[in-house]
């Protein structure tokens, strides 16, 4: 019995087969190689099609079903994970009326701030667990005030994983965990917030019909099954955003465990069974997958924007010949610290850690007669560490004190300058895993359509790789100067 499972990631999509029995991966593919574009018509933008993540879907898929490594036919359940906070919006007739405006956009930011203040901070933090902030109700929120046009020809609201499972099943569904990732679910009274939707002038049939994160969103269309090459009527039965399906993967399920990833963005992730949020908003609290009224799981995320992002950017200028591999193993010349080389990394739209500002990438202490490029790759590495524990501090202050973080042997946790930097600096463990989000999709598919009777049971086989424990590698002088530098920028914006 198999299980595909599939992240609908920024920079392209992932697909896995996966055998439920033993867990085992059976095929992985993503596509594109080269990374997707994210069309910016203005600064501070940013928005991608839709049609494009399907396409890119059916190709990665497509590329697993030619390895001949499984029978397609076998396939029994479907799990999606997607890009947190996109604004999906289609028609009547389930069409696509603009782009997507994905999660670093910037331009509802000010909205957001105005909602906040207009519904009141108390409210919004108790019953939301957020300001409105930039996320998908400010987004929908300018669609309305800038392009009427399009808006008065909405029939659904959506978040891109439920685009993808509309494009399988025809059906459309949401949950208590997108919703809440949108910023319209009330926590107190458990249904779509009263005051979001009167303040922003949203009428509740722009909204999907609300189902469990693992249970069935639809079934697989006849005529999609057989351009797809999988069985008709196969279930659709989970559905959740990036960083909760993350958390997922690991089987980061219960209080006071916490999961982290560092690809295109940067995240913490800790479970809490309060309902737990941050005064200033600098880090969300999210309905988690296993999220009920009667037992509440909370997802508190850190989210730093400019992450995998910013190491790519500086790959295509200054390596681009290299490979992400002989890139790490360069900046693995330089020494700790980057000899005084210092770097903000908060160069991919509004942070919501640092009040929703625009930062910037800085770099400091440039040393034209020392700094090479193994200095400037691992002043990159360790600016996003720095990030990393300026956040966790964040974190620590509302009460989530980790004793061990789970992460993905994937993306910057490949890189042993990475992972030591983010280990030494913010003092906690890291147990690394061969596992990922698609892989967790697939699981959460077995949990959804009951292949797994328990969580437990889907993730029977899950053991660390690696475990890195703190050692003093001298980092706490260099990030102090490297926080000055930041709370300097802070104070000009």
């Amino acid at each position: 019995m198999l299980l595909l499972g599939i992240d609908i990631g920024t920079s392209s999509v992932k697909v896995s087969i996966v055998e439920a029995l033993s867990q085992k991966v059976l095929a992985s593919a993503q596509y594109p190689e080269t990374e997707s574009p994210i069309l910016a018509l203005k600064p501070g933008w940013a928005e991608q099609s839709p049609e494009m993540w399907w396409e890119n879907l059916q190709q990665a898929l497509n590329i697993c079903h030619n390895s001949g490594a499984y029978q397609a036919r076998n396939i029994s359940a479907i799990g999606i994970a997607y890009q947190m906070h996109g604004l999906v919006l289609v028609d009547k007739d389930q069409q696509v009326l603009r782009d997507s405006i994905i999660w670093c956009d910037s331009r509802a930011v000010e909205i957001g701030e105005k909602a906040f203040e207009a519904i009141g901070e108390e409210t919004c933090l108790s019953h939301l667990l957020n300001s409105p902030g930039n996320f998908t109700a400010s987004k929908l929120a300018w669609v309305k005030e800038n392009e009427p046009h399009i808006y008065e020809k909405i029939d659904k609201v959506m978040l891109p994983g439920d685009y993808i499972s509309m494009k399988f099943t025809g059906e459309i569904t949401t949950s208590e965990s997108a919703l809440s990732e949108g910023i319209f679910f009330d926590f107190i009274n458990n249904r779509l917030s009263d005051q979001v939707l009167s303040y922003f002038g949203f009428e509740k049939s722009l909204f999907p019909e609300i189902h469990p994160v693992f249970s069935v969103h639809g079934n697989l269309l006849p005529a999609v099954a057989e351009k797809l090459k999988l069985k008709a009527g196969i279930p659709v039965a989970y559905k959740a955003g990036d960083q909760p399906n993350n958390a997922l993967s690991l089987n980061v399920l219960n209080p006071g465990e916490v999961a982290a990833t560092a690809g295109t963005s940067g995240v913490i992730y800790g479970v809490s069974d309060q309902l737990r949020y941050d005064k200033q908003s600098r880090v969300n609290s999210f309905a988690h997958v296993n999220y009920t009224q009667e037992q509440k799981r909370v997802g508190v995320l850190l989210c730093i924007n400019g992450t995998g992002s910013l190491n790519r950017w500086v790959k295509s200028l200054f390596g681009e010949s290299i490979s992400y591999l002989q890139m790490n193993n360069e900046a693995a010349k330089a020494p700790a610290g980057s000899a005084g080389l210092r770097i903000l990394p908060f160069g991919n739209g509004a942070e919501r850690m640092l009040n929703n500002k625009l930062v910037g990438v800085h770099m400091q202490n440039i040393d034209l007669n020392l700094h090479t490029k193994s200095h400037l790759f691992r002043a990159v590495q360790e600016g996003i560490a720095f990030a990393f524990r300026y956040g966790l501090d964040i974190m620590r202050s509302n009460g989530m004190n980790p004793s061990v973080i789970r992460a993905g042997k994937a993306n910057l946790f490949l890189s042993d300058v990475f992972t030591e930097a983010f280990v030494n600096i913010t003092g906690v463990p890291v147990q690394l895993y061969k596992n990922d989000g698609s892989v967790g999709a697939a699981l959460g598919a077995g949990i959804g359509s009951a292949i797994f009777s328990t969580a437990g049971e889907a993730f029977s086989n899950l053991s660390p790789v690696q475990l890195i424990e703190p050692k003093n590698q001298g980092l706490e002088t260099a990030y102090q100067e490297w926080k000055v530098l930041l709370e300097k920028q802070l104070s000009i914006q």
